[in-house]
Formats: structure tokens, sequence, C-alpha cells
């Protein structure tokens, strides 16, 4: 006999965009809720699934909006350091020279005269 088809309730459906907005694992969410498979709940509960995690981002940003109007000043320095792309420093720093190279050149020592020959006779040999 097949299983009987799922049909999600509200309360199903709440509860997994919940624990989709914290990360849970679909495997975990599928146990939770009573699905036997990760496939089977994300066939039946993509839409949950894929706007848990937006809506809560878009929740703690509401809230950490209002906190830093209402004058909470690490709030606001979250908000522009993350939101407001003030931590980017205004100038680029300069590359890095290139290393340091010492190059060896060789000397070249210049071939010393020949001295005179002293075959020649001129210093008076025993003749």
């Amino acid at each position: 006999m097949p299983r009987p088809k799922l049909n999600p309730t509200p309360e199903q459906r709440e509860k997994v965009k919940t624990l989709a907005a914290v990360g849970t694992p679909h495997e975990q969410i599928a146990d939770m809720i009573g699905v036997r498979s990760p496939k089977t709940l994300r066939k039946h509960f993509r839409h949950e699934l894929n706007s848990g995690s937006p809506d809560a981002n878009a929740s703690v940003a509401g809230a950490l909006y209002k906190k830093a109007m209402a004058g909470n000043v690490e709030a606001q320095k979250f908000w522009l350091l993350h939101r407001g792309n003030w931590g980017k420093p205004a100038y680029q720093r300069a590359p890095a020279p290139p290393p340091f190279v010492v190059a060896y050149e060789e000397r070249i020592e210049p071939e010393p005269e020949p001295l005179p020959d002293s075959s020649d006779g001129e210093d008076g040999g025993a003749e």
C-alpha cells in the first residue's frame, strides 16, 4: 500500500520556515516534522526553505536599524561599518616594493704583460 500524500499544515510550514531561518539542516527539519526524507521536505516546503533565512536576516536588520535610530551608538557603528561600507579605507595603499636584489659582477683582471725574454743576449751572457 503506498504512503498517503503529504498535505502540509500551516503549523508545519511555519516550523519549517523557522528552522530554516536559523540554519537547521534539511535532514533534521525532515525528522522534526515527521517527513521521511529531505527530498520530500524540499518537494513540499520549497518556499519555506528558501525564504526562511532571508526573512530572518531582514528582521534582524530591521531591529538593528531601529536601535541605531534610537541612539544606540554600537548599533550605529555596526550599521555604518557593515551596511554603509564605512570600514573600507578611502585610499589605496601603494604596492609593496619588489625585494632587494644584490647582483654579483665578476671582475676580470687584465692579463699581466709578459716579461722580457732573457735569451736575447742583451744582458751579456757568457759568450
